[in-house]
């Protein structure tokens, strides 16, 4: 069966992985549109070569130079938020979500039409507004399949099983960076530091996420929403060699786990096949006997406090998850300029999201989006006393 495909996010580290395992499938799967920020020679090459039908930048002021990078190719183009919500309305089969940031909500939620098939990596919008997105969902009759590579993992591990069978999941993190560092040593560390992974190569944000763990508590929250699951039964190990992706620990005490190559193009492969298995290249096959032992570890919440401010997000539920996730995007941002050290990044979290107090859940985007600008004005306005700021 041929399926065509919009991919949200085009310019990114998951995109570049979706649109290798498409070119390895030109039987099987093809291009309607894809969508970036503000990358116009990026996009317009990717929309050449995949001979998508329509291209989109989320920047309003890149039209004019979009529509001259991609001039005598046939492609139609569009520049802002009208534009993007137009790509995702194009016809296709599946929708790629891997807008980073919270940026990608509407686009998402825009694309949950009946019978398509969403492949999300845009964690925020689940964290953000995941029981207005899974509602919406299931209202529609519309599949969300987890681009994660945990929630991947996650899914593929669970099978058939229900959700009832299930006593515990279990998402594992890399520990990032500075894993083994002091806490005076990540005090100390600078935007370079924090943007070098030990086995990803990601966007900033999230790669700084990844360096502070707060990536990973986003993923909890997610996880909540994408299995239904309350967060007693929801767990973080730590996992250096990022073998095993997640585990799935069953009320009889079996565990299945999912394992894989650290390679985003074996999540997405499973999520563009749908129900039937993409063949891989050799190379992304994994050799247990010939790598390094596993190893398994307790995540550190002192020296790694934005997982724990997740944790209580999660715990929390209503608006929580929209505030922290808010407050972190501002702060990381301010990090990645050298205007807060990186502790400060929890540090206003933290502080945004006491002040915030509780709250109902956003019923819808609107709501979500509500929030996320209002805690954005509040992160801003506590940055700019200098209370947190680098000395």
């Amino acid at each position: 069966m041929h399926r065509t495909v919009t991919l949200l996010g085009a310019t990114g580290s998951i995109g570049r992985s979706t649109r290798a395992v498409i070119a390895e499938n030109p039987e099987r799967l093809s291009v309607a549109a894809v969508v970036a920020g503000r990358d116009v020679a990026g996009l317009a090459r990717i929309a050449r070569e995949t001979g998508a039908r329509f291209a989109a930048l989320a920047d309003a002021g890149q039209g004019a130079a979009l529509r001259e990078a991609l001039a005598g190719s046939g492609i139609a183009s569009g520049a802002g938020r009208e534009a993007v919500l137009a790509a995702v309305a194009l016809e296709s089969d599946i929708v790629v979500s891997a807008i980073s940031g919270a940026a990608g909500l509407e686009a998402t939620f825009a694309a949950l039409t009946p019978g398509r098939i969403v492949a999300l990596a845009n964690k925020e919008s689940l964290v953000c507004a995941g029981a207005a997105v899974m509602a919406r969902a299931a209202a529609v009759g519309a599949r969300i399949l987890p681009l994660d590579s945990e929630h991947n993992a996650l899914h593929q591990a669970l099978g058939r099983e229900p959700i009832a069978a299930v006593a515990r999941m279990t998402l594992t993190a890399s520990g990032g960076p500075f894993r083994t560092w002091t806490a005076e040593q990540i005090a100390a560390a600078t935007p370079e530091q924090a943007l070098t992974h030990p086995n990803y190569a990601m966007g900033a944000k999230i790669t700084v996420d990844s360096a502070g763990l707060m990536n990973k508590g986003l993923e909890l929250i997610e996880a909540r929403f994408l299995f239904g699951l309350p967060a007693q039964r929801l767990d973080v190990l730590v996992h250096p060699q990022q073998i095993v992706h997640g585990l799935v620990t069953f009320r009889d005490g079996s565990v299945s786990a999912g394992l894989s190559v650290p390679d985003m193009r074996v999540a997405a492969a499973h999520c563009l096949g749908v129900d039937v298995r993409l063949d891989a290249p050799s190379d992304r096959f994994l050799d247990l006997a010939g790598g390094a032992p596993l190893a398994f570890e307790r995540p550190d919440l002192v020296r790694f406090p934005a997982l724990r401010l997740a944790m209580a997000a999660l715990a929390a539920d209503g608006r929580a998850a929209a505030v922290l996730n808010a407050a972190n995007e501002v702060a990381v941002e301010a990090f990645l300029a050298r205007r807060i050290p990186f502790p400060a990044i929890a540090a206003l979290v933290e502080q945004v999201c006491t002040s915030a107090g509780s709250g109902a859940a956003p019923a819808d985007v609107a709501e979500a989006l509500a929030i996320d600008s209002e805690t954005r004005y509040r992160s801003r306005e506590l940055l700019s006393d200098g209370r947190f700021a680098a000395t």
